[in-house]
């Protein structure tokens, strides 16, 4: 999910009464449920970060290892701004079983979210490299957004005027994002299942199915479907089904000449290990990789890598 998303929860998590255990609560909830994003660095690669990001600090010995570093940071901010005076009167006293019990919890977090889109994540590096998908909610969701700004407002709002019932709208707001995204899951599930039977039905029962939600319209998918040569898409809403196109197109992706070219471009070999449903298409005399999921045109330039000699390549019809 985005980093807005991150610290909204981490704001969210605060405002159900945890921020009340202890001294700099708040701040050590929002950074945590961001700081495994330390790997946007790796941005500066550009396409060879696709094999850097949602990976090592997303997996396990991250998650036991960067919490305790924020801890110690957080403690030692707490002393240096005693011993300068500055510390706010206002402040908790710092229990350190608290915070650190909170900057796990910021930070579990974040691969809790980022595991719910179809980018993918690697929850278990470096002991594995396999990718994880939930494909239940876009990766830039703003009913979350609203939901949980909204809820995080009115609690500071009633802390503010003292109400002893401060936490409820907190309350209210976690367990209305939960409920969305559990139904964004079923749909999703639905949407994977119509789809899967029609394309039985047309002699693909082997077809990979994978259904994306689109933005702002999170009761419909975009499903997308390949076999080991063809790819597909369909359209699916609750009530109305799946439009399955059955027939889709040739893949590309069984040239072997691909993978020479892409063995000699770093940018293509990573794409080639994060893409799920990588495809090959001809593109003013060249070659572009690209992935089914992000075919759309303001997702496409962002995930494509162009390979040499593609305008020797004859495409299957």
């Amino acid at each position: 999910m985005d980093n807005l998303t991150h610290g909204l929860v981490g704001a969210l998590l605060g405002q159900l009464g945890l921020k009340k255990k202890t001294g700099l609560a708040m701040p050590t909830l929002i950074i945590a449920a961001n700081l495994p994003d330390i790997d946007a660095v790796a941005t500066i690669y550009g396409l060879e970060s696709l094999a850097m990001r949602r990976g090592i600090t997303h997996g396990p010995i991250a998650l036991v290892l960067l919490p305790l570093v924020l801890w110690g940071l957080m403690i030692a901010f707490d002393r240096w701004q005693d011993r300068r005076g500055r510390r706010p009167a206002t402040r908790l006293p710092l229990d350190r079983s608290w915070l650190l019990a909170l900057a796990y919890i910021g930070c579990v977090s974040h691969p809790a979210l980022d595991w719910l889109n179809s980018y993918g994540i690697r929850l278990l590096e470096p002991f594995s490299p396999r990718w994880f998908y939930g494909d239940s909610i876009f990766i830039i969701d703003p009913w979350i957004w609203i939901a949980l700004g909204m809820s995080i407002w009115l609690s500071l709002r009633g802390e503010r005027r003292g109400a002893a019932t401060w936490r409820r709208p907190a309350w209210v707001g976690f367990t209305a994002v939960c409920a969305y995204i559990f139904a964004n899951g079923l749909i999703t599930g639905a949407a994977e299942r119509a789809t899967a039977d029609a394309l039985r039905a047309a002699g693909k029962g082997d077809a990979m199915v994978v259904a994306s939600p689109p933005p702002l319209m999170f009761w419909k998918r975009d499903v997308f479907w390949r076999t080991a040569d063809r790819y597909g898409s369909a359209s699916y809403a609750p009530g109305a089904g799946s439009d399955v196109d059955v027939v889709g197109q040739a893949t590309g992706m069984d040239d072997g000449r691909i993978a020479a070219w892409a063995k000699a471009d770093p940018a293509a070999r990573a794409f080639l290990f994060w893409s799920r449903m990588p495809v090959a298409q001809r593109d003013d005399g060249a070659i572009m990789l690209r992935d089914q999921r992000f075919l759309q045109p303001l997702a496409r330039d962002r995930f494509q890598v162009r390979l040499g000699a593609g305008d020797t390549v004859d495409f299957p019809k």
